[in-house]
């Protein structure tokens, strides 16, 4: 029996967005704040939705791992060298790639058994949905963060030259070339 889902979308976002590379992060974190309450549908069943399954896993291990490639080869180092002092962004942002680092072992443990519910149809596992739900509560946390502390930071130091890299390094990423987005405004 398929999950009663949220009626928002992982559906991915227009490439012309990266022209705008911080509102393009802000939106995929909407997305990701989606992502969780999908994932909360699926943890909180013990039916199976194969459908559900291969989306949320394959957001998971596919968008959610280029989001994270932004951030840290990017976005962060970027703010790391504009920061002042008085900002104190090192802890936070220290904080951010630890748990990174810690999720992507919970998001590959979820991915594999998401493609395998996928595959089989069978409903989730106990331990499964218990990962699902602790992926999703630690996600809100970490989004939390970044748009309360990060994005407001990353517009107000970040320069046009700054954004104008950040795009078109995105944009490579993800195959897509865009025009160069010229200046861009934080």
């Amino acid at each position: 029996m398929p999950v009663d889902r949220p009626r928002e979308s992982l559906d991915p976002l227009p490439a012309g967005l990266l022209r705008q590379p911080l509102d393009y992060l802000m939106a995929d974190h909407h997305r990701q704040r989606v992502l969780c309450r999908l994932a909360d549908a699926l943890a909180a069943t013990s039916g199976s939705d194969p459908d559900l399954a291969r989306t949320v896993g394959a957001f998971i291990s596919r968008d959610m791992a280029i989001h994270v490639i932004d951030e840290e080869q990017d976005l962060f180092p970027l703010l790391r060298r504009r920061a002042s002092l008085e900002d104190a962004i090192d802890a936070v942002l220290g904080r951010l790639a630890a748990e990174h680092s810690s999720g992507s072992a919970l998001a590959a443990r979820i991915g594999r058994a998401l493609d395998e519910a996928a595959l089989t149809g069978r409903p989730l596992d106990r331990s499964t949905r218990l990962d699902l739900a602790e992926f999703a509560r630690s996600e809100r946390e970490h989004l939390a963060l970044e748009n309360a502390v990060v994005m407001p930071l990353a517009r107000l130091r970040l320069t046009a030259g700054d954004l104008r890299a950040l795009s078109l390094r995105m944009a490579a990423r993800r195959g897509l070339l865009i025009d160069d987005p010229g200046p861009t405004a934080a």
